[in-house]
């Protein structure tokens, strides 16, 4: 890490500790693999409950499980959200946990969501957490978008920043977002725990106003924590305060609720 790197970190961890210290904002944190033994997220009930508690001190008052919907990982619906229920009775009020999934962009899940989205949709929200593959991109994936915003529901593309093929073209993410899709980057990827490449990304579409949400995708205590405050620091010091809250608060709620997301600015591309 450069110099000028650690001064910044400095100062951006000075002003975390002064926020700290008055009272915390709330924080909604849409993308969390927070169930127990569903996937590649927490091996036991007990992991589970303790990333409920590490979420709720870092400010984090209500999460959205996200299971994988995947090859690897079927998503059962009916069994998540039993398994949200237990977690929530474990836990207590805070946070407060609904349900989505993780929903990976196949031919298979595409053509299962176009029937029910109701099965994978963010509670009962027109909202669907959409994962991209790490290995291709098809070049109709546009019309895939689109299939979705014509029956209602709003894509939100997860961590764009860590994906190595839009790394290497993520003017198509600003495309994706006129055509209506939103977009999530993760919190540790703004820390630099995804390395330089996704810290850059995240960088980049932050500044060309093209990012909606910053969520954990958390996936145990210890290398993948539930902990978006530090993450929404790094917004705060690249763009201000209000983008900062809106991220992590007035969006996210909007989307829990069902309403309209309250900040979605077009994209700039010559930034």
């Amino acid at each position: 890490m450069t110099s000028r790197s650690i001064r910044r970190r400095a100062h951006v961890e000075a002003n975390r500790v002064c926020r700290l210290l008055a009272q915390r904002e709330a924080m909604i944190d849409i993308h969390c693999h927070i169930l127990p033994e569903v996937d590649d997220g927490p091996r036991s009930a007990e992991i589970s409950a303790e990333m409920c508690r590490m979420a709720a001190a870092d400010g984090i008052e209500h999460i959205v499980a996200t299971p994988h919907a995947n090859d690897r990982y079927a998503y059962d619906r009916e069994f998540a959200a039993g398994l949200v229920q237990h977690l929530q009775q474990q836990v207590g009020a805070t946070p407060r946990l609904s349900l989505g999934c993780d929903f990976h962009l196949s031919y298979e899940n595409l053509q299962d969501v176009i029937v029910r989205p109701e099965r994978y949709v963010i509670g009962s929200s027109r909202y669907l957490l959409v994962e991209l593959s790490n290995y291709s991109i098809p070049v109709q994936i546009a019309e895939s978008f689109q299939k979705l915003t014509g029956i209602g529901v709003t894509p939100i593309i997860t961590h764009p920043e860590r994906n190595p093929i839009l790394q290497q073209g993520p003017q198509q993410i600003l495309h994706w977002v006129q055509i209506g899709c939103a977009v999530q980057i993760t919190a540790s990827a703004l820390t630099g725990a995804w390395g330089e490449m996704a810290w850059q990304m995240a960088q980049w579409l932050l500044k060309r106003d093209a990012v909606h949400f910053v969520a954990t995708d958390a996936h145990d205590t210890k290398r993948r924590p539930p902990v978006l405050s530090e993450g929404r620091d790094e917004v705060a010091e690249l763009c201000g305060e209000d983008v900062a809250q809106a991220l992590v608060d007035k969006n996210p709620r909007a989307v829990v609720s069902g309403q309209a997301l309250p900040y979605f600015p077009k994209p700039a591309r010559n930034k």
